[in-house]
């Protein structure tokens, strides 16, 4: 009788996930590079956990809005724009550091069956060809939001409440920042991969 445990199939794990979890680079990597990739995932990291505790403040006005609304009968007028503006600045903000943990959608359905260095080859080149370009231009796109918003005072629409709109609009400018840093760590990551075969910082 066997009383062995059986054997964890994860071949449904997030690939990129296990990419992350030491900050050990290989000895052979060049020193700039292994210090790029740690200094950059370390400061996503710290605004990743400053980040988080947004949620505090997002769970305390829904359940404040249920009580208020159920108990007493008596529905705030900010609820609605509050979640809104928390939960994008959750999203937008956290979105680096959620890149330097892989947990971002991905189609692995095949990428996982390839090996690490085509792994690598196809997120080096989806970097420079699409990512880093499309980000540049959403930044453009979005400064130029930003900066109307300001002028504009513009407010939101969607209830009496009307907050201005150029908070969250800046958080958006300052996502996009944290994902071209990160991004700078991931294409570093790529390149290895597609030149060396193994993921840096890799779980083992």
């Amino acid at each position: 009788m066997n009383d062995q445990p059986p054997k964890i199939d994860i071949s449904d794990e997030m690939i990129a996930e296990r990419r992350g979890g030491s900050n050990k680079m290989p000895d052979d990597m060049p020193l700039w590079m292994a210090n790029s990739i740690i200094k950059i995932d370390k400061f996503s990291k710290r605004i990743g956990n400053v980040v988080c505790w947004i949620l505090i403040p997002l769970i305390f006005a829904m359940t404040y809005e249920v009580f208020a609304r159920k108990l007493f009968l008596a529905p705030t007028i900010w609820a609605y724009d509050i979640s809104r503006f928390l939960y994008g600045a959750l999203f937008m903000l956290g979105a680096g550091y959620a890149l330097s943990k892989g947990v971002h959608i991905r189609a692995d359905f095949l990428y996982r069956n390839f090996k690490t260095k085509t792994q690598g080859l196809i997120d080096f080149w989806l970097y420079i060809l699409f990512y880093f370009p499309g980000l540049i231009v959403f930044l453009y796109m979005t400064i130029g939001f930003v900066e109307e918003s300001v002028r504009r005072g513009e407010r939101g629409m969607d209830t009496t409440w009307m907050p201005y709109m150029w908070p969250i609009k800046t958080c958006l400018l300052v996502g996009i920042i944290f994902l071209l840093i990160q991004g700078f760590s991931e294409l570093l990551k790529s390149y290895w991969a597609a030149k060396k075969g193994e993921w840096p910082g890799a779980k083992k």
